[in-house]
């Protein structure tokens, strides 16, 4: 499988190419400000971009959203609340399939209605539902932190100790995690009610 995290220079958000090897069928996901990036990498492997796929629509995600999917003639891809310009809607549940790769769609709002994770061969993109050591602000247009309670605990936590984690902003010590160590170092995953987490997500 292609998997290739890019970020900018002075920047922290985190960009994503996921792919076939064979076929060099790829996605991108979350442009953000990296088009240059993401373009020179596509280019120098000849990779053929299928989809543009956003987490959710926030502008430091979407930013270079027009530009690679007219560049290479890609769909974008959002979830179905998604208000910004899209080619293809999804919904929990769905598979995004480039060459033999499938990739799952796991809806996961509380940072915002759209949001989404993209699950692909042991490897999850949390977007800003859940960064290394911090999860996503609620206090967003949208935001929901009843409805983050239910991503993180009962969609995100229930993968495998060893999947990982791959998040949408460089926040934490680490730009990648698992989500064994997140329970085991994430103060946000600490176990609490949801009135406890309610509560937390105030202060």
């Amino acid at each position: 499988m292609i998997f290739e995290q890019i970020k900018l220079k002075g920047g922290d958000n985190f960009s994503y190419i996921i792919g076939d090897e064979e076929t060099h069928e790829v996605i991108i996901v979350d442009p953000s400000f990296n088009g240059e990036a993401l373009t020179n990498l596509i280019q120098t492997r000849g990779l053929k971009v299928k989809y543009v796929v956003n987490t959710h629509s926030h502008s430091d995600h979407i930013y270079h959203n027009m530009v690679l999917a007219s560049r290479f003639q890609a769909k974008i891809v959002a979830h179905k609340n998604s208000l910004s310009k899209k080619g293809l809607v999804v919904d929990d549940g769905d598979v995004l399939t480039i060459g033999s790769v499938k990739i799952q769609v796991i809806y996961t709002p509380g940072h915002s209605p759209d949001s989404i994770c993209l699950f692909v061969d042991k490897v999850v993109l949390t977007g800003d539902t859940l960064f290394v050591g911090e999860c996503g602000r609620t206090d967003t247009l949208g935001g929901s932190a009843r409805e983050l309670y239910d991503s993180l605990f009962n969609k995100l936590m229930k993968l495998d100790d060893s999947v990982e984690v791959y998040p949408g902003h460089d926040y934490g010590p680490r730009p990648h995690s698992t989500i064994g160590l997140q329970k085991k170092t994430n103060y946000v995953l600490e176990k609490r009610t949801l009135a406890q987490f309610l509560e937390f997500m105030k202060t």
